[in-house]
């Protein structure tokens, strides 16, 4: 079977670059492989599902302020009946003295792209938010419009269904090989002992892109790490609160008549996951989170922890930023990975993006020439400052 593009990976990422290839208006033919078809185990449907625009760097606020345009019309793009459940709850993040230099510079970046962000002291925010403890924080910067979460299954399913009509093959299985001939991909083996011809491949894969890039005989600093999200009650129901960030990592945010929480993975001993373990990791929640929310929110002193579940994220450990594009000299290779927790939201971003560059032969809509390949070449980082 030949193909004049071979995605591999079917969750977000993929489906965002094989969508915008047709609406591109890419006539060639495209397969898109997936070893996982009802994402059990996916980054996309395992993550928090999230939009900010709070990011350190300009390149990665305009790839969620397109995500954010399209949420405005999903209606428009999809049909009437689309819904993702988006709700604009906002971000708050949090900082103490030590973060404040950081959160202002990081502000100004935001303001500079006409996000909605408002910085403010400890007092303002306690005036804003009283169910909020301001020990030990000095500032916060909280999204007023532009930002919250949403229903990753939802959005998935929006564009894999949209897909069904424009001309695309689905294959299940699992990538085994990639041929390569000099500075050229040529062919991707599958696991049921096929061959697929491939003019262009494009790396897809969440946390196995690593993996993936290897078998061209690419390397790529991606690896998967894991992440654990666990749900709590509590008697307290805030309807205003944002998915607020504490200096410390940890992260809530309501979830209907529930609260969702995380980040208290320790940075020291942090490494490549265990592609089988999904297994909640639960002192986690005891011993470090809930003795941060009791501080940051009085009432979380009395919460009831009800169930948690743990996913995978392709973790860039060069400079926790996407890698976008074509590989140098392996110009038919194209990256569309490392985006260390914040793939969902940039995902369909990243699809105009590299669409556009297959079928116009460069960017139009979002400039990513910053995320190209060349700096994991060079070694050279490209940080972004603000990874939840």
């Amino acid at each position: 079977m030949r193909y004049d593009v071979v995605i591999i990976g079917g969750a977000i990422v993929g489906s965002s670059i094989a969508y915008y290839l047709r609406e591109e208006g890419f006539s060639g033919s495209i397969a898109l492989v997936e070893r996982d078809p009802q994402f059990a185990h996916a980054a996309t449907t395992l993550s928090c599902a999230s939009i900010r625009q709070q990011f350190s760097i300009p390149e990665n606020i305009r790839l969620s302020q397109f995500t954010l345009k399209l949420f405005r019309r999903l209606k428009e793009e999809f049909g009437a009946d689309a819904d993702i459940g988006f709700r604009e709850g906002g971000y708050l993040i949090l900082a103490g003295e030590n973060g404040l230099p950081i959160l202002k510079a990081n502000h100004e970046a935001q303001m500079a792209e006409g996000a909605d962000i408002v910085l403010e002291d400890a007092e303002a925010l306690v005036r804003r938010f009283p169910w909020l403890s301001a020990e030990g924080i000095t500032a916060g910067a909280y999204g007023r419009s532009g930002e919250g979460w949403f229903d990753a299954h939802a959005m998935l399913m929006l564009f894999r269904k949209a897909l069904r009509a424009k001309n695309i093959d689905f294959i299940t299985a699992d990538v085994t090989g990639i041929e390569r001939q000099g500075d050229r991909v040529t062919g991707v083996s599958i696991d049921n002992g096929e061959r697929l011809e491939a003019g262009i491949v494009v790396n897809a894969a969440g946390p196995n892109a690593g993996k993936v890039s290897a078998m061209a005989g690419l390397a790529l600093p991606v690896e998967p790490r894991k992440r654990n999200v666990f749900i709590f009650e509590a008697r307290e129901k805030y309807d205003d609160m944002p998915l607020l960030v504490d200096p410390s990592g940890i992260y809530v945010r309501p979830e209907g008549s529930v609260y969702i929480s995380g980040g208290a993975e320790p940075e020291e001993g942090d490494g490549p996951a265990d592609p089988a373990d999904f297994e909640p990791d639960w002192p986690l929640f005891e011993e470090v989170i809930w003795p941060v929310l009791a501080i940051r929110i009085p009432a979380f002193e009395a919460i009831k922890p009800t169930r948690a579940w743990a996913g995978h994220y392709d973790y860039n450990t060069l400079d926790q930023n996407a890698v976008i594009g074509p590989h140098p000299q392996v110009k038919n290779f194209l990256f569309a990975n490392g985006f260390s927790g914040h793939g969902l939201q940039q995902a369909p971003a990243v699809g105009k993006a590299l669409a556009e560059l297959i079928v116009h032969g460069g960017y139009r809509t979002v400039d990513c020439s910053a995320f190209g390949y060349s700096r994991v070449a060079e070694g050279r980082a490209f940080r972004e400052l603000n990874v939840i």
